[in-house]
């Protein structure tokens, strides 16, 4: 059986975010949340969020306490969201005002019960 979790409107770049989330695509909840304790990146405390929010929501769906290392994430990505436009300018060429741009990212996590199902 398999369990999402949305997590949306993030401001972290969706480049950034990948890189992390590659690391633990495939593994067990319980390794991923080992890897994303000793990654040096700020998104992976929204990351371990998702992680265990997945997990919960899987234990929710099956009715019973699910055991973290017989839990793999299935899918795992990061989508652009809106570049959200900050009341601040940004100097331009020739002395215009560009307005300054924060990138966002809108991230899925799946996660399933059986090894066989995961990537």
């Amino acid at each position: 059986m398999d369990a999402k979790c949305y997590v949306k409107y993030q401001r972290y770049g969706r480049r950034k975010v990948g890189q992390v989330i590659d690391q633990i695509r495939g593994k067990s909840l319980y390794e991923a949340e080992q890897i994303l304790n000793n990654l040096p990146m700020r998104c992976t405390e929204v990351l371990h969020k998702a992680v265990k929010s997945a997990g919960a929501n899987l234990s929710v769906k099956l009715g019973r306490k699910v055991d973290l290392k017989a839990v793999w994430v299935k899918e795992a990505f990061a989508n652009q969201g809106p570049t959200k436009f900050l009341r601040r300018m940004q100097p331009g060429p020739q002395g215009r005002a560009m307005p300054f741009k924060r990138k966002m990212c809108h991230i899925t996590m799946t996660v399933s019960d059986s090894k066989e199902a995961s990537r």
